[in-house]
């Protein structure tokens, strides 16, 4: 895809400068977030990929949940609690989660008593978070993304049940349907392919040259099968 996202002119407006990009596994938004930062020649600030609990939960071993929980809210706090975007004016970052996201998570796979520690800690940390100027929430069908999972094949992924991605898929729709923090733009990816179609992708890169202005959403022409 080198050169697909080339700019050919800059945005008649301002360009954001903390975009996040967020949706289920494998919706491809660390896809999406590299290509804006390129694009953008922004600092891409990529979503913690060596939990070593990780494994263990999709394993379902006992405790393993809160603690690849735990790992995450503690990793990604760090990543962007250095980020100090007043000192770098001019600099743009891209990040392909946002802070919140771990909250979702926690609430699907904790129990009670172990919500109850995580939210503790939650709570404190969030306050040193900044807010990004646009969000780019993703969507796929859980169908899609089964096929998507099995065309990547990454080991640990294989062992997510469907009903788990279900309740995945779900639990991002309620988030963002009251999510108001920031812009957000929506964009159903369940009809297109912009990791392996440069078209598709040409397409989401159209809308996001465009302003965002509270909570709008995109719907892609279909140019191929999500396979």
């Amino acid at each position: 895809m080198q050169g697909a996202y080339e700019v050919s002119s800059p945005p008649q407006h301002e360009t954001p400068r903390f975009i996040a990009v967020e949706g289920p596994i494998r919706v491809g938004k660390s896809s999406l977030a590299e290509v804006l930062a390129e694009r953008l020649r922004a600092l891409h600030l990529r979503d913690p990929e060596d939990n070593p609990f990780l494994e263990g939960f999709y394993r379902e071993r006992p405790g393993a949940a809160f603690q690849a929980q735990l790992y995450f809210l503690i990793e990604r706090y760090k990543q962007l609690r250095d980020l100090d975007l007043a000192a770098t004016a001019n600099r743009t970052v891209v990040s392909d989660y946002v802070f919140e996201k771990d909250k979702i998570f926690a609430y699907l796979n904790l129990s009670d008593a172990e919500l109850c520690l995580y939210n503790d800690y939650y709570e404190l940390l969030r306050e040193e978070i900044p807010i990004p100027d646009l969000v780019v929430y993703l969507q796929a069908r859980p169908e899609t993304l089964r096929r998507r999972i099995a065309k990547k094949n990454v080991p640990m992924e294989n062992h997510i049940s469907d009903e788990y991605l279900k309740e995945v898929v779900k639990a991002y729709e309620h988030f963002f349907f009251h999510y108001d923090s920031t812009n957000l733009l929506v964009i159903d990816t369940s009809e297109i392919d912009f990791v392996d179609r440069n078209e598709d992708l040409e397409q989401v890169l159209r809308r996001l040259s465009e302003p965002v202005k509270g909570t709008q959403y995109f719907l892609p022409l279909g140019s191929a099968s999500a396979d």
